[in-house]
């Protein structure tokens, strides 16, 4: 399938829950260290090159995106400059963001839709702090506030509607339930800064993390001394890690290395798929929840990759 070319450095990619041709990237110029930001909708086509259907321009990067798991046309935006905004691409493009909310004071660095209540999300921020919204209040319902370092990412479990994990540069992740005051578990992970974590679709006491360090280990929330396993193979930081919605054992990963991976956690010889198509550091993966094994990517290359896992992604 052919690459989707953007104008600044790619840094989050997702499949649309509704339709299995759409996905939303999100990128941001200069590498995300100053400058504008655009976050693109495109549709892929069998035949013909993927189309953009829509683009919205920020003036701060665009460091994460997520889709409404109500409206097929809502999008949720984590930007530069702090703000989480809210697109709806059912209205012109003049009429959005529809909503802007700013309360992080510092960077948002992550959002993820709640699948399961679906009328809420959370958004992470290098301000230390997770901060949780509904779709109609303008301002946030709660902020949670332990990390003491930046909050990289924040993921909801896919079963139960008021647990979430996030993981942090102060080397922790942490379990949160949204009925507590405080943190119910928290997990010394890495050594190193902890960028990314995301629960296993089939088992929701299974989660995993990925660091500096450049492991991913897979987790069991009920027995967190040990990890049920560790998964080297990255040659740098890992910078996201996401299970299959499709196959309870597999996680797909990439990295500052450039590579995206893909591994069955439950073997010994668990690194079962490398690709190495992106010529700059790889930092958004997803898998498809409509397609088995249909992969996306995209990095500071500027190219976002659409492919079905064991093909070439950068084949025609």
């Amino acid at each position: 399938m052919p690459a989707f070319k953007t104008p600044f450095n790619g840094y989050a990619v997702k499949f649309s829950p509704f339709y299995e041709q759409r996905l939303a990237v999100a990128t941001s110029q200069n590498f995300g260290i100053l400058g504008n930001g655009r976050l693109h909708v495109i549709d892929l086509s069998p035949a013909g090159p993927i189309a953009e259907i829509a683009a919205f321009d920020t003036a701060d990067g665009v460091y994460d995106v997520s889709w409404s798991e109500s409206h097929d046309s809502l999008l949720i935006a984590a930007i530069a400059d702090g703000s989480v905004k809210l697109y709806d691409l059912s209205i012109p493009p003049t009429s959005n963001p529809v909503r802007s909310l700013s309360e992080h004071t510092r960077e948002t660095h992550s959002v993820d839709y709640n699948a399961v209540r679906r009328d809420s999300f959370v958004s992470s921020s290098w301000d230390d702090t997770i901060k949780l919204w509904t779709i109609d209040r303008p301002t946030s319902v709660r902020t949670f506030k332990e990390h003491v370092y930046c909050v990289y990412s924040a993921a909801w479990n896919p079963r139960h509607a008021d647990v979430f994990a996030s993981a942090s540069g102060d080397c922790t992740a942490r379990i949160w339930d949204v009925r507590e005051p405080g943190s119910t578990m928290i997990l010394p992970a890495h050594d190193f800064e902890i960028l990314s974590c995301d629960w296993n679709k089939y088992d929701d006491a299974v989660i995993a993390t990925s660091s500096v360090d450049k492991s991913i280990k897979v987790w069991d929330v009920r027995n967190y001394r040990i990890p049920v396993a560790v998964l080297n193979g990255h040659g740098y930081a890992v910078r996201k890690v996401k299970f299959s919605p499709h196959r309870a054992s597999v996680i797909v990963s990439c990295s500052y290395d450039m590579t995206v991976c893909m591994w069955d956690y439950m073997v010994e010889d668990s690194l079962i798929g490398r690709y190495d198509h992106h010529t700059e550091f790889a930092v958004g993966v997803d898998m498809s929840v409509l397609v088995e094994g249909l992969l996306a990517s995209t990095g500071w290359d500027e190219l976002v990759y659409v492919w079905q896992h064991g093909t070439d992604p950068k084949a025609p």
